[in-house]
């Protein structure tokens, strides 16, 4: 962690420009804030970890003794005990996939593992997706039963959730909850390309985000947002691929065809009020594409940037980046 660049905004203690940031959920999980010299920016660095690492052993499908592990593992009819930060994302994830007609769905783990995105080896295991590609699928929204209040989930059919579409979101909310509880006052904190804001910078400037080009290749930046008090996520087929037989695979599953998503998009970023809805509303958009996703967007009011294959650039912001 590192300490940097005094301001003195003319009035109380100077605010000074602090870092930190560190390994998790296979990518870093970072924090840029101000606050006065004198923070105790060693408890706050340790809860923001504990934050971080607490959402990844719940939620990896990666670890073997997590959490959502726990549960795609258990008996179908059993109820099983699971934690609060578990608890709200499942919630989140049922709520979003019923007002997505089934765009987001998070029972999609038998899937993601059989195209060769899962903790196995990178290579589509084509028996088991011919397989998977002959039986029904159960609507994840019936098939999962969560009792809140008792903080506990049960199965109704077979299902092998995954949470990857959300739970780095979530996890950016966590940090932002933790910022919150030390009355930092202004902070930018992010897990990847996901991102949330408070307050303004020291002189009344916003948060600058860039938004990254989508390119296979290089890292560039597209354009820039400026945000307060609100959350960014980005979904995309440009990172997390499988080149296999001439053709590239997008990590991202189509419910509907139970196969790598296929269509003229190439990135969604999407502005909200949390990063976890953001997180997921850029899933859900990508999966629909550039039709649906636009009248989806138009219909929910949802903040978005949708880049298509060929660069072009629909955004139902007021303004475009770049």
């Amino acid at each position: 962690m590192s300490t940097d660049l005094a301001i003195r905004p003319g009035r109380g203690a100077p605010l000074v420009r602090h870092k930190l940031n560190g390994p998790t959920m296979g990518t870093r999980y970072s924090a840029v804030f101000f606050a006065p010299d004198d923070v105790d920016t060693e408890a706050l660095a340790i809860a923001v970890f504990e934050a971080v690492d607490r959402v990844d052993r719940q939620m990896s499908t990666w670890k073997a003794d997590s959490d959502l592990n726990r549960l795609n593992g258990a008996p179908i009819g059993e109820w099983i005990a699971i934690p609060r930060e578990l608890t709200n994302v499942l919630s989140a994830s049922l709520r979003i996939g019923r007002i997505s007609n089934g765009a987001f769905d998070i029972g999609v783990g038998d899937l993601v593992t059989a195209w060769g995105f899962g903790a196995a080896e990178p290579k589509p295991d084509t028996d088991r997706i011919a397989a998977l590609a002959g039986q029904a699928r159960p609507a994840t929204t019936r098939a999962l039963e969560l009792d809140e209040a008792g903080r506990r989930a049960r199965k109704h059919a077979s299902l092998s959730l995954d949470l990857s579409g959300i739970a780095k979101g979530y996890g950016v909310d966590e940090m932002a909850r933790v910022m919150q509880a030390h009355a930092i006052p202004s902070w930018l904190v992010g897990i990847d390309g996901e991102m949330r804001t408070k307050g303004l910078k020291p002189g009344g400037s916003p948060w600058a985000v860039a938004l990254e080009r989508p390119n296979r290749h290089a890292r560039d930046v597209m354009g820039v947002i400026e945000l307060t008090d609100m959350a960014v996520a980005t979904s995309g087929n440009y990172r997390h691929f499988i080149d296999t037989d001439g053709k590239t695979l997008s990590h991202t599953m189509n419910p509907k065809t139970a196969a790598p998503l296929e269509n003229s998009l190439t990135s969604v970023s999407v502005l909200a009020e949390t990063c976890m809805e953001a997180d997921a509303w850029a899933t859900v958009l990508m999966v629909l594409g550039e039709e649906g996703g636009r009248q989806m967007a138009g219909a929910l009011g949802i903040d978005a940037i949708l880049v298509l294959r060929d660069g072009s650039v629909l955004s139902t912001l007021e303004k475009r980046p770049g």
